[in-house]
């Protein structure tokens, strides 16, 4: 059964807040994509930070400081009134954080032990908890008093998307009645190191889907949701659509370790299984969020999978090269882009811009890539997919689509703080 996203806190490499995503999201700025040096030995690499101050930790005992857990606490207080309202509404114990992460605060403690093998002993301050991929969702439940399930999914670049659907999951068998949901994960030495040592890092801005692709760009971000079975109207603007998870298709290929399998198989299975969930075809898909990493095996595996689901096309786009690929946090953000391009954050209509070069590569299949200044369908409602794709052959598809809301009321069209 469909599931309802009535709020969403986030911040990228474009901004902090969902009018600056918004803004830079459909114009299709990258500026946010910068060189950096100081993330892997003697090379610069483009990365997407995010940009601005993050808001100071409260001091919670069991939560040792970490970026990542600043990047969650922004998202959360962009919707803090909404989330305070389920909790009040629903109880605490009613409220469960289901969270995607791979980095959690591993770059920290990552300092901390690089510290200990020059000085031969640990600073005072370091805690092992800081690294743990539970700690995320540990403390954004403890700093909002919470008693629901809580728990960290860390399936690679899945983890984020994987979030959504197993909240959904939750919701439907009764065991809660509301889910705050989505993805964080800050930028860290040890994932640039590793997808360095692979030879998947591309030093210049990642060109998803062209003849001269040559990797990617990691970024950090956050996405949270607030999610119930019913749209929440203290969260939902009357005026508004109720933008709602239809549903998700999961597979696992395990083809290998980190190269997807060829044909794109199990990338098939997981959008069919998410059409089959929402209970549409793929010709109601009004816009694709391509996973688009812009290495050479994912987009031709991605390529082979779009135009076995979509023979006749669908405008699609990879978000990537505005935000970076931000692993764990990938596929809630991306969800996040879903879901402002059906919101009242997107007055104009337009689809998220694909970035590159516009030289397409031959060998692949050609998709509908859109274009700067292209309106997504006036037809209502309007069905969006976005795509997510792991290490280990691990798959997900997630469909969201529009409900329209009741004709607006003078007394409450606009939910207190959902204005950031």
């Amino acid at each position: 059964m469909p599931v309802y996203l009535n709020a969403l806190g986030l911040n990228c490499a474009i901004g902090q807040g969902k009018q600056a995503v918004a803004t830079a999201l459909f114009a299709g700025d990258s500026s946010g994509m910068q060189a950096q040096s100081g993330w892997v030995t003697e090379r610069a690499l483009t990365v997407g930070s995010v940009p601005g101050d993050l808001p100071e930790l409260p001091k919670l005992p069991g939560h040792p400081p970490s970026r990542n857990n600043q990047l969650l606490l922004a998202a959360a207080l962009e919707i803090e009134p909404a989330l305070r309202a389920a909790i009040a509404q629903f109880g605490p114990e009613r409220v469960a954080i289901i969270l995607g992460t791979s980095t959690s605060g591993i770059e920290e403690a990552s300092q901390s032990i690089a510290e200990y093998f020059k000085q031969g002993e640990l600073p005072a301050h370091y805690d092992y908890a800081q690294q743990e991929l539970a700690e995320p969702a540990n403390f954004l439940s403890d700093w909002l008093g919470l008693s629901g399930p809580c728990f960290s999914i860390s399936t690679a670049c899945t983890s984020g998307a994987r979030a959504l659907l197993s909240a959904q999951r939750l919701l439907n068998l009764g065991v809660c009645d509301a889910v705050i949901c989505g993805g964080v994960d800050s930028l860290c030495r040890l994932t640039l190191n590793g997808f360095s040592a692979l030879e998947a890092v591309s030093a210049e801005r990642c060109n998803p889907f062209s003849v001269n692709r040559h990797g990617i760009n990691i970024g950090e971000g956050a996405a949270l949701f607030l999610m119930t079975k019913e749209p929440m109207h203290a969260a939902v603007p009357r005026s508004a659509a109720a933008i709602a998870l239809l549903g998700g298709g999961a597979s696992c290929d395990a083809h290998h370790i980190s190269a997807p399998q060829p044909d794109g198989h199990g990338a098939q299975s997981a959008m069919r299984k998410a059409l089959q969930a929402a209970g549409i075809s793929a010709t109601q898909v009004n816009y694709l969020n391509l996973h688009g990493t812009a290495t050479t095996h994912n987009d031709a595996m991605e390529s082979l999978a779009v135009q076995a689901i979509f023979p006749h096309g669908v405008p699609c786009s990879s978000s990537k090269p505005m935000v970076g690929h931000t692993l764990g946090a990938a596929g809630a953000l991306e969800a996040a882009f879903c879901w402002l391009t059906l919101s009242e954050y997107n007055p104009e209509h337009l689809l998220p811009p694909h970035l590159w070069d516009g030289e397409a590569d031959p060998s692949l299949p050609a998709l509908n890539l859109v274009q700067a200044g292209t309106h997504i369908a006036v037809n209502r409602p309007r069905r969006l997919m976005s795509n997510s794709f792991a290490f280990g052959g691990n798959n997900i598809s997630l469909l969201f689509g529009e409900e329209m809301g009741e004709e607006p009321n003078e007394e409450r069209s606009e939910a207190p703080g959902e204005r950031a």
